[in-house]
């Protein structure tokens, strides 16, 4: 018959399966086929609303100023491939997982480096909330009707998704290969089909092309530097095409060795993969004519039914009905499955990341130590419940809403890309200065210039999103990053304060002067018998039974029990007029302390063991607060001695409240003799 212990353990078996022997780990590492779809899920499926975000922007002024998007996408696309190359030369120098977070410690020093870290794991958390609620506006682009449970059904998605990653990182890759793929394919298609039939003559025609959109009024007849920041805005708001492309640099270590080479070429099938997505689906927008809104101000889509109500269809939604023939072809629901397992599958790649990067922090002693401790499946299971935690959390207080969340989303990206690139050139300079072969050199300043060019870059875009995302919402990120940076720093000092107190030294070696036992008594029972027994068996220099007298007759009844007994310990009664237990005792410690500074003190606490976890509400818990005030009196150790109580479930039968005056007095007096009481 299984054991409560076993019971307990079921629902989490049925989750994770089978736990992992450590000497496994290193089948837990990525071959590339599955490392592609594990890490570049999120730069993949940002396609899915890249544009779309583009577009919001510039119909604020209704369609006057589409014509900026083809060049604020080519844009996008430079800036990616300058990145992703900038990346490269990272996994290359640095493969052991730190990503932005070591090149910045390595480069720039811990300020940076805790800054880097801070905007790591907020933007985490809101990869997993805008993936996973774009994913949720795709299946609702799908089925209308679910609409009103779009949190519901978010927040249900990242606890799967979770449970998922707990499983482990293989068993995760190759649950989340086939739907990536398989998006790939889709969006490839699409593309190719809806290029095909332009050049064909038989364009493709958006559902949305024939509404007007009502421009705002504060964004009509923008010129010079109006229409230069509104188009900057517009282009901040693509470069969230960019997202995820530093998680290959976090996870290198769980690829297949050789490590290094492997994840710089999963980079650069990401980085090529992801801008001829982006760019297809950009052109076959505009070819398109789709109109696409802010869902919040969806009543500027002149001509648009029950804009108050209905949601509007997503981007890659219109694409895919116009490509593939309508709403009901086969190709649209192919796309939008795809699509919305993709974007749930994209917050995988933070729930690898996020781990990863804890692990590190806490391995630096700026996180706690469990996010460093691996789980039964060898995964930072600490870290990924943290992350699904914050992420639920977000998405229930934005209500799933993509744009709103999309505007925390890029600042954290881009701290991290601007000092992990400014810190790369910094570590080629000093390879530089050490290197005397002509061709490393060669190969050196090459990758130096890349990272200077990926710097100046992301710098600059840096500040554009500040600039034009602050009042937006971004303010929201420019001070959880301040948070979290304080709160790691006061977390490492914790750390490093506790290691500077337990360096040994002289008087930890020195032995005490003597050794002073109490036992703590409540009644003559089984359970003092045993703390008693075991109190003499250490042969202290002291021994003294102590006892709280908070009723008058009970003490007067334990003290008559224990001279009938004839129990051979000195039985100590501490007055406590006000009833309380644990201030006296503590009182009695300190005095015996403070008499005798070099004096151990051991308190032995009778404690009941019960059968059922239930059962310890009907039981005093004054032993729990006892050792609780107890353990940060110095120069103090507290012994449990526990009493195994058997269940009372299913017996009738009554045995007594107390052990026979002879057997007790048989159970102390068979204990070895101690030295002289005080």
């Amino acid at each position: 018959m299984p054991s409560v212990s076993d019971l307990g353990q079921l629902p989490k078996r049925l989750v994770l399966g089978r736990p992992v022997r450590s000497d496994r780990a290193g089948e837990s590492l990525l071959p590339k086929r599955l490392a592609l779809p594990i890490f570049a899920s999120d730069a993949l499926s940002s396609v899915a609303y890249a544009t779309q975000e583009i577009l919001i922007v510039l119909t604020l002024g209704g369609t006057a100023y589409l014509y900026l998007a083809p060049w604020l996408a080519t844009a996008v696309v430079l800036l990616l491939v300058t990145v992703v190359l900038s990346y490269r030369q990272v996994v290359h120098a640095y493969p052991s997982g730190g990503g932005d977070y070591e090149v910045a410690m390595r480069n720039h020093g811990q300020f940076a480096a805790l800054v880097v870290a801070s905007a790591l794991l907020v933007d985490y958390v809101l990869t997993v909330a805008v993936s996973v609620s774009s994913g949720t506006d795709n299946i609702i682009s799908a089925f209308p009707s679910l609409h009103e449970h779009r949190v519901l059904i978010a927040v249900a998605i990242v606890a799967v998704v979770a449970a998922a990653n707990l499983r482990g990182v293989r068993e995760s890759g190759k649950a989340f290969a086939v739907p990536t793929y398989a998006f790939m394919a889709g969006i490839l298609v699409m593309i190719g089909t809806g290029l095909l039939r332009e050049v064909a003559g038989s364009p493709i025609v958006a559902e949305t092309s024939r509404y007007q959109i009502e421009p705002d009024a504060a964004h009509t007849g923008v010129t010079g530097l109006a229409l230069l920041f509104f188009a900057l805005r517009a282009f901040a708001s693509g470069t969230t095409a960019l997202t995820g492309i530093e998680a290959v640099a976090n996870g290198v270590p769980a690829f297949k060795p050789p490590k290094s080479r492997n994840a710089a070429i999963t980079l650069s099938m990401l980085g090529a993969i992801a801008a001829t997505m982006f760019a297809g689906v950009t052109a076959l927008a505009l070819l398109a004519q789709v109109r696409y809104v802010d869902p919040i101000d969806a009543c500027r889509l002149v001509g648009f039914p029950d804009c108050q109500t209905a949601p509007q269809r997503t981007v890659i939604a219109q694409l895919a009905a116009a490509t593939f023939g309508g709403d009901t072809s086969v190709g649209f629901f192919y796309v939008q499955a795809t699509t919305a397992l993709v974007l749930v599958l994209a917050a995988n790649t933070a729930f690898n990341g996020f781990p990863l990067l804890g692990s590190v922090l806490a391995q630096d002693r700026f996180l706690p130590r469990q996010l460093h401790t691996r789980g039964d499946k060898l995964v930072y299971s600490n870290g990924i419940l943290l992350l699904a935690g914050f992420a639920a959390l977000l998405i229930v207080v934005f209500d799933a809403d993509v744009t709103r969340l999309i505007q925390l989303y890029i600042i954290g990206v881009f701290t991290s890309f601007t000092i992990g690139q400014w810190g790369m050139v910094r570590h080629w300079n000093r390879e530089l200065r050490s290197e005397t072969d002509l061709l490393a050199r060669r190969r050196i300043r090459r990758s130096q210039v890349i990272n200077t060019v990926g710097g100046s870059l992301t710098s600059i875009v840096l500040v554009i999103i500040v600039i034009t995302k602050f009042v937006h919402g971004a303010w929201l990120v420019l001070l959880a990053m301040p948070v979290l940076f304080g709160l790691m720093k006061a977390i490492n000092r914790h750390y490093s304060n506790v290691a500077r107190q337990l360096v040994p030294d002289t008087d930890a070696r020195l032995l005490p002067s003597k050794v002073h036992a109490i036992v703590l008594v409540s009644k003559v029972h089984k359970p003092t018998l045993r703390a008693l027994a075991f109190a003499r068996a250490t042969r202290p220099d002291h021994l003294t039974a102590l006892t709280v007298n908070v009723d008058d007759a009970e003490t007067r009844g334990l003290q008559a029990q224990w001279e009938r007994y004839d129990i051979p310990v000195p039985l100590t009664v501490l007055e406590s007029p006000y009833r309380e237990i644990t201030r006296p005792v503590v009182d009695f410690v300190k005095r015996i302390r403070r008499d005798s500074p070099r004096e151990l003190v051991v308190v032995f606490v009778p404690q009941y063991v019960v059968g059922h976890w239930w059962e310890n509400v009907l039981h005093n818990q004054s032993a729990l607060r006892l050792r609780a005030r107890l353990q940060f009196q110095p120069g103090v150790m507290i012994t449990t001695v526990p009493w195994q109580l058997e269940s009372s479930i299913g017996r009738d039968d009554d045995r007594g409240s107390g052990p026979a005056p002879g057997d007790l007095r048989r159970g102390i007096a068979d204990q070895p003799e101690a030295t002289p009481y005080g």
